[in-house]
């Protein structure tokens, strides 16, 4: 396909794109011709080797820091990406946090740490996107399978993503004229240390078995998607893409 504007090749920036999905979306954007923006939390070297890896295979992508919550440290992040690749076209927002307790366990402090992160978090960079990217652009949030599938101990990280999607949704809505598509991704049980983390095989395994194709995904398949939404995609907007193997 074909990747690039009337300025020259299409621009990206993946927050969360240091490590799990987020890496395989920067790296998957980057074979698509896109210049990539990969934005890390506190883990430059990890975003770094992510930046080598995209420019030894003759790729263009740039490390850019900062808490996603913060307003000022992701205007500067939008800024530098802006400033090396000439503009930007598609944000790709896979950063967040997942802590598991029961509603009636769960830590209150833990709940306004994944409410500060995946809601204010996408809230700040779209706001940023929407805001930058030019015509064809692309902002594409990202929420769970697991909103759908209700599993227990989810509810507080479920609440959050449930935020996402229904502020994506409605940012489709407000960007009309602009020809900019809004989506929200929502992946299944996935292969990633966010997912995997805290978890026992017997759980993993009773997951992975709950998928009708038998196996937890890989970040290459949430990244195909992405891929999907960030480039062809023109005619899905504001719609939820549950990525999950047909988990549910």
């Amino acid at each position: 396909m074909n990747s690039g504007t009337d300025n020259g090749p299409r621009v990206a920036l993946v927050t969360g794109g240091s490590g799990g999905i987020g890496r395989a979306c920067a790296r998957r954007l980057a074979r698509d011709g896109m210049a990539v923006g990969v934005h890390y939390a506190g883990n430059k070297g990890r975003a770094d080797s992510v930046v080598e890896e995209i420019t030894s295979a003759g790729g263009r992508a740039l490390a850019v820091g900062g808490d996603i919550a913060d307003e000022a440290a992701m205007r500067a992040a939008f800024d530098d990406v802006e400033a090396a690749f000439g503009g930007l076209d598609v944000l790709v927002n896979t950063a967040g946090i997942m802590l598991l307790a029961p509603v009636v366990d769960l830590d209150l402090d833990d709940l306004d740490r994944m409410h500060r992160t995946n809601i204010r978090g996408a809230f700040v960079v779209s706001q940023q996107a929407a805001r930058r990217l030019r015509r064809g652009g692309a902002i594409i949030n990202f929420s769970s399978s697991v909103h759908r599938t209700q599993f227990p101990n989810y509810a507080g990280y479920v609440a959050s993503k449930a935020a996402v999607e229904g502020m994506t949704l409605i940012l489709a809505r407000e960007l009309r004229g602009r020809d900019i598509t809004v989506n929200v991704v929502a992946p299944g049980p996935t292969a990633t240390p966010l997912f995997l983390d805290g978890k026992d095989q017997k759980t993993i395994d009773g997951l992975a078995n709950a998928v009708p194709l038998e196996r937890l995904g890989e970040p290459e398949d949430i990244a195909e998607s992405v891929a999907f939404l960030a480039g062809p995609a023109r005619w899905v907007n504001g719609q939820t893409l549950y990525t999950n193997g047909g988990l549910a």
